[in-house]
């Protein structure tokens, strides 16, 4: 079965991107990696850090110069992972809505700066999702600049509570702490002002021009012919996300071709115009918290002042000598992707992961694909495979 598996990480499914040989890739300090070094990187990591299946576009001048796939996507009837296979987005959900949000705020049908319960026909806690705000009138003060830069003082998902009740944490918009929450609030607000469902919002602004053709809020039968399994640390299945409802916090389902056109896409500033491109990659709110999850934890730190790191509107910011860089996570059971570009030289990566194994090798395909000494691996959680504690046997 392990020859199986290393036989399969090996192989390669790759758009194709010219005739004849794929050209050495440029990585941000001008050096140049060949697609044999990258194979070799990467095979490497999945092996010593048990990584059922990974994905990786890398792009130069703001177009994918490479991408493939490696490793399976289903151990048990040993298939391939495939740039076509349909995988859980996570959250990089989120950074296609906050792309179609924008897109709203730039046409004017949604005001970043206005109380956002004042675009639905009744007070916000009168909707049964918002009860557990009615003694708590800071919900008027939440802008969707807020929800998108996550700044509400709501938590990640209110399951987190002991309570299991919606709660705010802070005074809206004085400090950072990711919150799922906010986005869901924000589908509720931009399904009310269009009057359309999320589904249809995404397929007509973002998926469809940008030809992500197997890109779906929601699982569709089409996706049966290519998709992936989820696997634990210990490498079970935990099978494919299906969801039935359209969510902005988390529902999407993408491929790895397909996302690298929606970065190929954000990169160009493609549907929107400079202005708006400029202020949805701008700091809304500097981050001086110790670790990004959990997110309502008080300790903050010094140790990131020097990049600036930032939450913009729907994406992360840094600043390094190339200048910034806008970057977005995945994170859920089975499934760990991360995506970061400098926006300068529009040089980047995406690494999406069929593994919870995945985020132990960020670092070095960080460091060697792109020559990204710069992301901060520690806030993120991003621990490397070879610092975390032994895995408790299983019984």
């Amino acid at each position: 079965m392990r020859a199986t598996f290393l036989l399969l990480a090996m192989m390669a499914a790759a758009r194709v991107l010219a005739a004849g040989e794929m050209p050495a890739i440029m990585r941000l300090d001008g050096s140049t990696i060949t697609p044999a070094e990258i194979d070799q990187c990467v095979t490497r990591l999945m092996r010593a850090a048990d990584v059922t299946g990974v994905g990786i576009a890398i792009f130069n001048g703001g177009k994918v110069a490479y991408l493939k796939t490696y490793g399976v996507r289903d151990k048990e009837n040993n298939l391939p992972l495939t740039p076509d296979s349909v995988m859980s987005a996570a959250s990089l959900t989120k950074a296609a809505f906050a792309y179609m949000v924008m897109q709203l705020v730039q046409e004017g049908i949604l005001d970043l700066d206005k109380p956002v319960y004042e675009y639905l026909p009744k007070p916000l806690p009168e909707y049964q999702n918002y009860t557990d705000l009615a003694s708590d009138e800071r919900y008027k003060r939440i802008t969707s600049r807020m929800l998108l830069s996550h700044t509400s003082g709501f938590p990640n998902f209110r399951w987190f509570n002991d309570d299991r009740k919606l709660n705010i944490n802070f005074e809206p918009g004085s400090r950072f702490a990711y919150s799922g929450e906010g986005y869901v609030l924000l589908q509720m607000v931009v399904e009310t002002v269009t009057k359309k469902p999320l589904q249809e919002l995404m397929n007509s602004r973002v998926f469809e021009p940008f030809g992500m053709t197997r890109t779906s809020m929601v699982w569709e039968s089409r996706f049966e012919n290519d998709y992936a399994n989820g696997f634990d640390e210990y490498g079970r299945s935990l099978g494919s996300q299906r969801r039935t409802k359209a969510g902005a916090a988390g529902s999407m389902s993408t491929t790895l071709d397909d996302f690298a056109r929606f970065m190929e896409a954000v990169m160009q500033g493609r549907e929107m115009r400079e202005e708006t491109r400029t202020l949805m990659l701008s700091p809304q709110i500097q981050i001086s918290s110790k670790h990004m999850f959990p997110t309502l934890a008080s300790e903050t730190t010094d140790e990131n002042k020097p990049i600036r790191l930032s939450s913009g509107l729907g994406w992360g910011l840094y600043w390094t000598p190339y200048g910034k860089a806008f970057d977005k996570g995945g994170h859920d059971d089975g499934w760990r992707h991360y995506t970061v570009c400098f926006d300068k030289p529009k040089t980047g990566i995406l690494i999406m992961t069929n593994s919870s194994n995945g985020e132990g090798i960020y670092k070095e395909l960080l460091e060697t694909l792109l020559k990204n000494t710069f992301t901060p691996i520690e806030w993120g959680r991003f621990t490397p495979y070879d610092q975390l504690p032994p895995r408790a046997p299983l019984k």
